[in-house]
């Protein structure tokens, strides 16, 4: 917390940090000892999630990514060579992954990407460009998505990709509203090589897996606006117990007290949405839909929060000397990315109904 300003006006974090979150287990965590994690059920990482979120989401989003997305994959998916080349170095944050998936033409659409992967022998040789990739000008590794087949959600597949293979080039994107510490690139395939056993899953199982991954992402971000709601609610408590208007603490005027109670009741709401989804997921049972509304709900609130925060410290809360600011521009890409509020209303309308709104 005490570099985080620092670190979005620079828009870069200082990268010593993730081997000392390595060390402290975070990258570790549901990754089992034998790949040299620490285990841990999911409700054990959603508070993770939720305490670095309350400090900095940039930090959350490189956990999360690496260790969620990246390494859950392997773990879920991958043969026993693929988990003993990667886990160890991924759950210790030696390495880091990232997730290919988006497109600058396919976000929600993911099914119908464009990025090609064609087999050449014993290799595969993928071509095509995905973009706003977090991790991606410090990963090691990523997990990519590309068609090696038809038209549509199964003719795509996953490769794991070495970062410094031949015709891997990253850019990083910068001038991001928020998120800023955190790196986020694209990247570009050219004629990008790699071995026949760099696919991770069967071939065609691509887009079943990304669907898989990003119902356990959603869970994360879900906890990850908790952190922020209860970072909003802490600071404008400790905020406006000590600001003075008319002789008094802005706390004690009713209409203050009416934004601090809306943080309250979201932060609560949002924790136990987030809470359940884990609890599914701890249990083996499907949880797709309470991820959704989790994710929907929690982001949601974030912005709730975070504009009421805001609101709360007045011209203060409109300058970057206090972190009131950045919980507002960190919460509007999280009602986005892993899936936009609008499909996660989709997804819950689905379930309730069994009528696909996407076809």
């Amino acid at each position: 917390m005490p570099f985080r300003t620092e670190w979005d006006r620079r828009e870069s974090v200082d990268t010593a940090i993730i081997p000392k979150l390595g060390d402290l287990g975070f990258f570790g965590l549901t990754i089992p000892e034998e790949y040299g994690g620490v285990g841990g059920d999911y409700t054990t990482y959603v508070l993770a999630a939720e305490e670095l979120g309350r400090a900095d989401s940039s930090i959350r989003g490189i956990v999360s990514v690496s260790a969620g997305l990246f390494g859950s994959s392997v773990l879920r998916h991958g043969t026993e060579e693929q988990k003993q080349r990667w886990l160890p170095g991924i759950a210790t944050g030696r390495l880091l992954g990232c997730f290919g998936l988006t497109e600058p033409g396919h976000g929600s659409d993911a099914g119908n990407l464009q990025t090609r992967a064609v087999l050449d022998g014993d290799e595969w040789v993928l071509d095509g460009e995905k973009i706003f990739i977090t991790n991606g000008t410090w990963a090691d590794v990523a997990l990519v998505f590309a068609r090696t087949d038809g038209p549509g959600a199964r003719g795509v597949s996953a490769f794991l990709v070495p970062t410094d293979t031949p015709g891997f080039v990253r850019t990083e994107v910068t001038g991001k509203l928020g998120l800023r510490g955190q790196a986020t690139a694209s990247l570009s395939f050219d004629g990008v090589r790699v071995p026949a056993d760099a696919l991770l899953g069967e071939r065609g199982e691509g887009f079943k897996i990304a669907m898989k991954t990003l119902d356990k992402g959603r869970v994360t971000i879900a906890a990850s606006c908790v952190g922020i709601v209860q970072g909003c609610l802490e600071e404008v408590v400790a905020y406006t117990t000590q600001r003075e208007q008319f002789g008094r603490p802005i706390a004690s005027f009713q209409l203050v007290q009416d934004m601090i109670a809306d943080i309250s009741v979201d932060a609560d709401a949002a924790r136990l949405l987030t809470w359940r989804a884990a609890d599914l997921m701890n249990r083996g049972e499907p949880f797709g839909t309470a991820a959704s509304k989790a994710k929907l709900f929690a982001s949601e609130a974030a912005v709730r929060a975070a504009n009421l925060a805001v609101q709360s410290f007045g011209g203060y809360g409109f300058i970057d000397e206090f972190p009131v600011q950045k919980y507002l521009r960190d919460a509007r890409v999280m009602t986005l990315y892993e899936g936009t509020s609008q499909v996660q209303k989709l997804l819950i309308g689905r379930a309730e109904t069994g009528i696909n709104a996407f076809t």
